[in-house]
């Protein structure tokens, strides 16, 4: 059975993660996206602690074609050192696996 990720994602503003998060749809790459805006992230950067408003994107995609959405998402992502986060979910409903896996590339890319 196909393994289920998701994958954890923050950007800039609202604009790069709508235009990153289609065109991986598009490519079935990722099943769908959910963009959750108003995010806070507090970190560390080049030695000093940042803030900054941000928008953090929920894919779902495969672990088979991961590699391939991984490739895409750090080669358009503004970020010098993108957030890519793979977590594998213990349940998925059923009915929503298959919506999923219909979805995406049936090529394994």
């Amino acid at each position: 059975m196909e393994s289920i990720r998701l994958v954890l994602c923050s950007f800039p503003d609202l604009d790069s993660a709508r235009q990153i998060g289609t065109l991986l749809v598009e490519r079935q790459l990722a099943a769908c996206v959910n963009l959750l805006p108003g995010a806070e992230s507090i970190y560390h950067w080049q030695g000093k602690v940042e803030s900054a408003s941000e928008v953090v994107a929920l894919f779902k995609t495969t672990e088979a074609l991961l590699p391939a959405f991984e490739a895409i998402l750090s080669e358009l992502h503004p970020y010098e050192v993108p957030e890519i986060i793979a977590v594998r979910p213990d349940v998925v409903a059923e009915p929503y696996r298959a919506w999923l896996l219909e979805s995406l590339r049936q090529d394994g890319v």
